[in-house]
């Protein structure tokens, strides 16, 4: 799930995302905005990407300002979240979904670094970025954290591409991603939701060809899963 991102690149992502926040947060129905990476961004897919489908199941039908870039690490989430123009979107939030991490954890993968310590920093950049939120709302806010069924490649891509050795440390480093995850949310009042068991077995069916992202079934899964764990606005 890693895209890796200039400084300029990430300037222009941000003032995009500015900018679709004014046009699209609109008052008089409810507002999910989101907060991540390529996964809830819809990257690979061509199809309608989890957050938008969960904000149209809700009753009354919600808006989504779905503001999640490709390669956003937790870091970048953190630099995002201290603009102006999002953080009017964050203000105006009936729900804010936030799925950030796996791009560390690849980021460590890549590097060899010690996965221990890169999740710790996950948890830590987690806790600060929904205290912000919630600092800058100013009023109760549902925040939903939502982990993942792998950090990189799975199912038949990831088998060939990493076999099954590098497929079981992949699986080892989204264990220490997920958990960082949980315990950040569960200290800072948010609530984690797992996508884990959505892609257990042979997850395959539901990824996109990169064998990395979500197909449109793994999309309408994920979105079927937050309403039912959290089905009002």
């Amino acid at each position: 799930m890693i895209v890796r991102r200039t400084a300029a690149a990430l300037a222009v992502a941000l003032g995009l995302t500015a900018c679709a926040t004014q046009l699209r947060a609109m008052p008089g129905s409810p507002i999910v905005v989101t907060l991540g990476d390529s996964v809830p961004a819809g990257t690979a897919c061509s199809c309608t990407p989890f957050p938008d489908l969960y904000a149209r199941m809700l009753s009354p039908r919600a808006q989504s300002v779905n503001l999640a870039q490709p390669g956003f690490t937790t870091a970048d989430v953190q630099d995002q979240i201290s603009h102006g123009g999002i953080r009017d979107s964050l203000r105006a939030a009936s729900v804010v979904l936030v799925m950030a991490g796996a791009n560390d954890m690849a980021e460590a993968i890549d590097d060899g670094d010690d996965y221990v310590s890169a999740a710790q920093r996950v948890g830590a950049a987690m806790s600060s970025i929904v205290n912000a939120v919630r600092a800058d709302h100013g009023s109760p806010v549902k925040i939903l954290v939502l982990g993942y069924w792998n950090v990189v490649k799975d199912g038949d891509v990831g088998l060939a591409e990493y076999g099954a050795d590098g497929l079981k440390a992949a699986k080892q480093a989204t264990s220490y991603d997920n958990d960082a995850l949980r315990q950040a949310a569960g200290q800072s009042g948010a609530t984690f939701l797992t996508t884990s068991a959505l892609f257990t077995g042979d997850p395959t069916g539901l990824l996109a060809a990169d064998g990395d992202h979500p197909n449109a079934a793994g999309h309408q899964a994920i979105a079927h899963m937050l309403y039912g764990a959290d089905p009002e606005p």
